[in-house]
């Protein structure tokens, strides 16, 4: 039977620009990792009236074949859409804890046209 309680869903669904080229890199086991960086814009009118436009910047990590396929073909400007999970890691740095949070991304569209 369904108990509410063990209900559970990380999800993330971002459409978004890359910010910078794609980061490729090859962990000793030989399993490629590669780190995008994604900006999303949101717009809406402050007390004043006036339009107001705030960018969110989103890390995120592709894993194996994806992660090749996304180095070869996305760069700086493209658009894409990521679906996959949020993971907070943390780190100790000058005796203070960190925390940093990034979409291990699953799977992943080209959007636009490839010189957008």
């Amino acid at each position: 039977s369904y108990k509410e309680k063990d209900m559970s869903v990380n999800r993330v669904i971002i459409v978004g620009r890359l910010g910078d080229e794609p980061d490729l890199k090859y962990l000793d086991n030989q399993n490629a990792i590669c780190k995008l960086s994604i900006a999303t814009n949101y717009k809406y009118n402050n007390k004043e009236g006036q339009d107001v436009e705030e960018t969110e910047w989103h890390n995120v990590t592709l894993f194996g074949r994806q992660a090749e396929v996304a180095s070869e073909y996305l760069h700086k400007g493209r658009e894409v859409y990521i679906e996959g999970r949020l993971k907070t890691s943390q780190y100790e740095k000058e005796g203070q804890t960190k925390y940093f949070t990034q979409v291990i991304g699953e799977n992943f569209k080209f959007l636009g046209s490839k010189n957008s």
